[in-house]
């Protein structure tokens, strides 16, 4: 098993990486990836909060 990407451009999944700057990853799992948009929300909350503070 590979690593995980998600195209920010097409939303699709791969486990190899593709070519270009419009990816995001690695990740573990196809699961996380699906999710890296969330995942890259969650923590610019986190990060935003921690500069608040």
């Amino acid at each position: 098993m590979g690593d995980w990407y998600y195209n920010i451009s097409t939303g699709e999944v791969k486990e190899s990486m593709p070519r270009g700057f419009d990816r995001m990853g690695p990740y573990p799992t196809e699961d996380a990836a699906r999710h890296a948009l969330d995942l890259a929300k969650e923590r610019n909350k986190a990060a935003d909060k921690y500069d608040e503070d």
